[in-house]
């Protein structure tokens, strides 16, 4: 992933106005961050435990989506696998996030759900730079540059379908 800016990431929301783009929270440590480890840049809202964000390169452009973060209360037996990079995390390390669509659709009110890990880890946990704490990922056959880029098929058929670009 290309290097981002607070103005262009705060540009680049789709799915919320212009305002509620202003007030996200941003992370601060955006130039500190390890652009070639990533695939997108995603993070959680410290000042609201319900909200979190997602930013990517998606149709030749940056691409940013608030999300909102479903209440769970599983055990901490209970084990859940993120979608994007197939981690299997215990209790919470997984949350269903669902953000509005675009355009039409969204002003209706629809909406899009995928599970993810809780912390929005995907990149570092395929590439073996992140652990979860418990839990682990699943042996498999497939290189590291195939489960990246299978990690990026799946997060654009997400933002195409808040985008509507599936369509």
């Amino acid at each position: 992933m290309e290097p981002i800016t607070e103005p262009d990431l705060r540009a680049a929301f789709v799915n919320c106005s212009k305002g509620e783009a202003q007030r996200a929270h941003v992370p601060r440590d955006l130039a500190e961050r390890r652009w070639d480890d990533l695939d997108f840049l995603g993070w959680r809202d410290p000042g609201a435990p319900d909200r979190s964000y997602l930013a990517a390169e998606h149709g030749g452009r940056l691409v940013a989506v608030s999300l909102r973060v479903a209440q769970q209360q599983r055990r901490y037996l209970a084990r859940g696998m993120c979608s994007l990079c197939l981690t299997v995390h215990p209790g919470n390390g997984v949350s269903l996030m669902t953000g509005r669509r675009t355009g039409k659709a969204g002003r209706n009110g629809d909406s899009v759900g995928v599970y993810l890990c809780t912390d929005l880890g995907c990149s570092l946990y395929v590439r073996g730079l992140r652990k979860p704490s418990t839990g682990g990922r699943l042996d498999e056959t497939l290189t590291v540059e195939e489960q990246v880029e299978r990690l990026n098929g799946k997060l654009t058929a997400f933002l195409d379908r808040i985008t509507d670009a599936a369509a």
